[in-house]
């Protein structure tokens, strides 16, 4: 059965507790979410970072960490570097940002030695419970690629569609979204979009899996939009993934659902050997649990 709702996501029952290297654990609100995390058997995490730090902030707000593993190391490149080859040599599961950079975290996962790159692109899958929809949302990618091409947006495509089979999806709605429906060849979404329909039409995607598109926002998500205009789609309303072709929209979709429709998130990675946890200092501690708990049913989903 699919997951629906993000409180479920606190409730699978995990064939193992994964193991979650957190680089630079000096951070409040991410140790409050990762002892959360292991109290619920989410995850076994090992704190990489400035280990007095850490075990000050623990003992000020009543956080048992004792039983945790911790490697005491306050440089964040060597932080990184730690916890990036924890991951590849198969002691930790998969990783999480703490305070750190996000570049100096990536630098570390694409390192052709010792890293995390695979042949894919690196990409970010946010999810969305809005109160007004039936389902969660997929939305990809608002987070790290600018301006992907066709190529790229296959990548992050079948990037989503892993998070997706892994909350237990067995169909998935990709709808690649644009400002028309018609293809314009002044508008490159809508040609890409075009071009990545023609893709599924011949068997590009996986089994269970629909891409259609161009078409605009509203479209995907609403049945009844799409009856006033006429849009005939075998998605049309009923959208799991919004496949975005800029960030900027991305960005836009998603700090609206946040701000204005209350919309609760989980966040992810994608692309590299294992889930990347990489959460925003303005994110809440709910959804901060939350994308750890994705990460875990995730690296379980792969490493099954």
């Amino acid at each position: 059965m699919s997951i629906k709702k993000l409180d479920e996501l606190l409730k699978v029952d995990y064939k193992r507790k994964m193991k979650l290297a957190v680089v630079a654990s000096h951070d409040e609100k991410v140790l409050e979410a990762i002892t959360e995390a292991s109290k619920l058997g989410i995850a076994e995490p090992i704190l990489i970072g400035d280990e007095e730090k850490t075990k000050e902030i623990a003992r000020e707000k009543g956080m048992k960490i004792e039983e945790y593993e911790i490697i005491d190391e306050k440089d964040l490149i060597k932080s990184a570097e730690i916890g990036v080859k924890l991951v590849s040599s198969g002691r930790a599961d998969f990783i999480m940002k703490g305070l750190v950079d996000t570049s100096i975290l990536l630098k570390a996962v694409l390192n052709k030695e010792w890293g995390l790159r695979t042949n894919s692109l690196l990409s970010h899958v946010m999810i969305y419970e809005v109160p007004s929809y039936d389902k969660l949302l997929y939305l990809t990618d608002g987070g790290m690629n600018l301006y992907p091409n066709l190529d790229d947006k296959v990548r992050i495509i079948e990037n989503s569609i892993k998070v997706a089979k892994a909350l237990g999806n067995e169909r998935v709605n990709v709808a690649c979204l644009a400002a028309k429906e018609k293809v314009n060849p002044k508008m490159q979404a809508t040609i890409d979009a075009a071009e990545l329909k023609k893709m599924y039409e011949e068997g590009h995607f996986e089994e269970g899996v629909i891409v259609d598109g161009p078409m605009a926002l509203d479209l995907a998500i609403s049945k009844k939009s799409a009856e006033i205009k006429g849009y005939k789609s075998q998605i049309a309303g009923d959208a799991d993934v919004l496949l975005v072709p800029t960030i900027e929209m991305g960005n836009g979709i998603g700090k609206s659902i946040t701000y204005f429709a209350k919309g609760k998130s989980a966040g992810i990675i994608m692309g590299a050997k294992a889930p990347i946890v990489l959460v925003s200092r303005a994110d809440t501690y709910e959804s901060k649990l939350y994308s750890i708990a994705l990460g875990s049913i995730i690296s379980n989903h792969l490493f099954k």
